[in-house]
């Protein structure tokens, strides 16, 4: 049966939604073509009508990914707007972030990977990190009209190299000590102590 042209799009964009949380679950290189497709409930046929390669489909759904964290940040300022960094490490360098492979940072999840990926997929990576500079920047009172401040680089480096060790170990105490040591790194570098009173829970 022939599928209808909004039918198709709905499924492209289920495929890039799913494929967005198990690239980040499982990498780039570890999970096939038939697991995404039979994630979205599709057949691998389906592909290739779809895209024109993984290599494509991964540009893109990194770019949704990045999107959904650019998104997840400006809900965390939303709801609590006098504060806007506090409430971005409140959430951001967290156990309950630590814990969530397929919805955390792409950044995080995939950042050594997308570094062996062609220029689409850095492409995507490169526009998500910039829109969070923007973000950190204006809340550091450091961005100037030409590229986001030094300051802003400094805190996202620590604020991924963060979550990224907490990940990486089994010893929970220590991956605790990662994020709040993070969260303090970044206070101590924003000359902003009063963001927060409290490591993350």
């Amino acid at each position: 049966m022939r599928v209808s042209r909004i039918q198709a799009e709905e499924n492209r964009q289920t495929v890039i939604n799913v494929a967005s949380r198990l690239f980040r679950e499982h990498g780039f290189d570890g999970i096939g073509l038939k697991d995404l497709m039979k994630g979205a409930g599709l057949t691998q046929g389906a592909f290739y009508k779809q895209f024109a390669s993984k290599e494509d489909l991964a540009a893109q759904a990194s770019r949704r990914a990045l999107e959904s964290a650019a998104d997840r940040w400006s809900a965390a300022v939303a709801a609590k707007p006098e504060n806007p960094l506090g409430a971005v490490i409140d959430f951001y360098l967290s156990t309950g972030h630590r814990e969530e492979m397929m919805d955390g940072c792409p950044v995080v999840a995939l950042g050594s990977d997308a570094a062996r990926q062609g220029v689409e997929v850095k492409a995507s990576f490169e526009a998500g990190i910039n829109e969070y500079l923007e973000m950190l920047a204006s809340w550091v009172g450091e961005a100037d009209d030409e590229e986001p401040s030094a300051k802003a680089k400094a805190i996202l480096s620590m604020m991924v190299g963060a979550v990224v060790l907490s990940r990486a170990v089994n010893d929970e105490q220590l991956s605790k000590q990662f994020l709040d040591a993070g969260a303090n790194g970044v206070l101590t570098m924003s000359s902003a102590g009063n963001v927060r009173q409290e490591p993350p829970q």
